[in-house]
């Protein structure tokens, strides 16, 4: 017997609480399974029991940086089907950094709902 589809899985790297509750209910209101972590330990062991389909990662997390999450991951072989890295920052050298760890796209806080949404949608196809 097959079971029921898996809503796709999206991980929220984000330490501030306000974000974090609206990242869940745009996400969950919209057919997502979400996670919510404020620390790159937590993210990792999320990661790590529950395969990730977008990771939504904040640069300046609690313990540390968030690029540093994206690192554990590749080595513990468990790194999301899409990563994108949010920032409050506008510089190319960062942008390149997160793209040479891994992230598909990085993006400009604060994200629009719908453009996040319509972002998501793309990458979960």
């Amino acid at each position: 017997m097959v079971g029921a589809p898996q809503l796709p899985h999206v991980l929220v790297a984000e330490d501030n609480h306000l974000v974090c509750d609206a990242m869940r209910v745009l996400f969950e209101e919209t057919g997502h399974r979400v996670s919510i972590a404020g620390r790159v330990a937590d993210v990792v062991e999320i990661a790590l029991h529950d395969p990730v389909d977008l990771l939504l990662l904040d640069l300046g997390l609690a313990d540390g940086d968030g690029l540093d999450v994206l690192a554990a991951l590749r080595s513990l072989n468990a790194m999301p089907r899409v990563s994108a890295a949010l920032t409050g920052r506008s510089e190319p050298a960062l942008e390149a950094r997160c793209i040479a760890a891994g992230c598909t796209a990085v993006l400009l806080k604060p994200v629009p709902a719908r453009e996040l949404l319509r972002l998501a949608a793309q990458w979960l196809r």
